[in-house]
C-alpha cells in the first residue's frame, strides 16, 4: 500500500513552504524560523510536522479536505514557539502534538 498522491502533495507543499520560510503567511511573516535555528532547535520542526499531520483529514476518495487548516495550526504552533505572548485560538490539544512511530516494528531492529 502506498500513501495516496494527495497526501504526498500536501506533505510536499507543507515542506516546501516550511523550508522557504513562507509557511502560514502572514502569521509567520516576521518570524525567522529557517536556517541555523532549525539545526539548533530541530524539535520544533518535528512538532510542527506532527501538528500538521495529526490534523490532516481525507475524504472518501483520499483527497485532503483541510490543508489550509493544518498549515495554519502548524504555523500557530511555530508562532507560539518563537513568541510566548502569542495565544493560539483554539488552544492546541494534546492529540495534535502526539508523535507517532514510523511503524509498529520500526524501533525493534
Amino acid at each position: 500500500m502506498k500513501v495516496n498522491k494527495y497526501v504526498c502533495g500536501a506533505v510536499r507543499q507543507f515542506s516546501l513552504w516550511f523550508a522557504k520560510g513562507t509557511l502560514g503567511y502572514p502569521l509567520l511573516k516576521e518570524i525567522d524560523y529557517v536556517g541555523e535555528i532549525m539545526k539548533e532547535e530541530s524539535s520544533f520542526v518535528e512538532q510542527a510536522y506532527a501538528v500538521f499531520m495529526n490534523n490532516l483529514e481525507l475524504d472518501e476518495d483520499g483527497s485532503v479536505v483541510n490543508y489550509k487548516y493544518c498549515e495554519n495550526r502548524a504555523a500557530q504552533y511555530i508562532r507560539r514557539y518563537f513568541d510566548r505572548n502569542y495565544e493560539i485560538v483554539p488552544p492546541i490539544e494534546p492529540w495534535e502534538y502526539k508523535l507517532h512511530p514510523v511503524s509498529r516494528d520500526s524501533y525493534m531492529d
